[in-house]
């Protein structure tokens, strides 16, 4: 049987139950394709996933590659896929369920794949899917933001809230975005309209009669973020909503969120990538060995836009 290297872990715990090891390849089943990875994104999710934070509403079967963002080419396609060849630079968002793209070769389902943004090289396109599709789906399916409305997006320098503040700009709305003093100048060029340092201010002071609010975060910031919304605004949280009372009390809609794989978004976030409307930013690059310090970083938060892992 063929075999490949990648990054699994054996049982819950911290970056050092990681481990760099020969593996199975896996093949492409029906409707799947069998894709050569390039680059792996790095997200919040991973190290959640690693440490057994998921195991009540996302449970898996031990041992597991981690990391749900690729990029690469096809090398093989399965029965009945004729949406790819073989060859195609494709990007896309994996099957949560399944294994993850830490490693030389991911079998996947065409339903969460799309082709690589032609202006991007792996490295930037591995950067993409979960967190723009996260905002996308939060901004555009859930809260229905259109031009015009405002919009307050926490933590908006990192994975997801930098894709957020420039997908709003791009829909039209107002953007105010959070983050710390060094991070001001960085969103304000992405486009955000006023961009509050969260350690010297307190958001709810500047902020009022929002139509939506983006919360990743979740604990008291959810809680102080309720008042700044207009009546019937909606507050649309990655991380779920803790108190559906405290909405009601103040008049508007709260809405937890998970992101799912969609093909047709994908090429849509592609297409605004080619015309320099949306652009990743990477805060560091890491090869696949050291997957270990990559989620590191990322379980240490302030990480401006995203870690990717090399794999080739």
């Amino acid at each position: 049987m063929a075999t490949m290297k990648a990054i699994r872990f054996h049982s819950y715990g911290g970056p050092e139950v990681l481990v760099l090891e020969e593996v199975p390849r896996p093949q492409a089943g029906e409707g799947e394709v069998l894709v050569r990875v390039q680059a792996a994104g790095v997200n919040p999710l991973d190290w959640k996933v690693r440490a057994g934070l998921a195991k009540s509403w996302l449970p898996h079967q031990l041992p597991l590659i981690p990391g749900w963002d690729v990029a690469g080419v096809v090398e093989e396609v399965g029965p009945g896929v004729t949406a790819f060849t073989a060859g195609d630079a494709v990007y896309g968002m994996l099957d949560f369920q399944r294994d993850g793209a830490y490693a030389e070769y991911v079998a996947s389902g065409i339903g969460h794949l799309a082709l690589k943004p032609t202006s991007l090289d792996p490295l930037q396109a591995a950067a993409v899917p979960l967190a723009a599709l996260t905002a996308w789906q939060c901004l555009f399916e859930v809260a229905g933001l259109s031009p015009g409305q405002s919009v307050l997006i926490h933590a908006a320098a990192g994975g997801v809230g930098h894709y957020a503040v420039q997908l709003a700009k791009w829909r039209g709305a107002r953007v105010i975005g959070t983050a710390s003093a060094g991070n001001v100048e960085f969103l304000r060029q992405l486009g955000a309209d006023e961009v509050i340092d969260y350690q010297y201010t307190r958001f709810e002071e500047k902020v009022t009669g929002v139509d939506v609010v983006l919360d990743t975060l979740g604990g008291e910031i959810q809680e102080r973020s309720w008042g700044v919304l207009k009546p019937g605004g909606i507050l649309v949280a990655t991380l779920g909503v803790a108190s559906p009372e405290a909405a009601h009390r103040h008049g508007v809609r709260g809405q937890g969120m998970l992101v799912h794989p969609d093909a047709n978004q994908l090429g849509k976030i592609a297409a605004l990538i080619d015309a320099n409307k949306l652009k990743p930013v990477i805060a560091r690059v890491l090869p696949l060995a050291q997957a270990a310090s990559a989620q590191e970083l990322s379980q240490a938060g302030q990480v401006r836009g995203k870690i990717v892992l090399q794999v080739r």
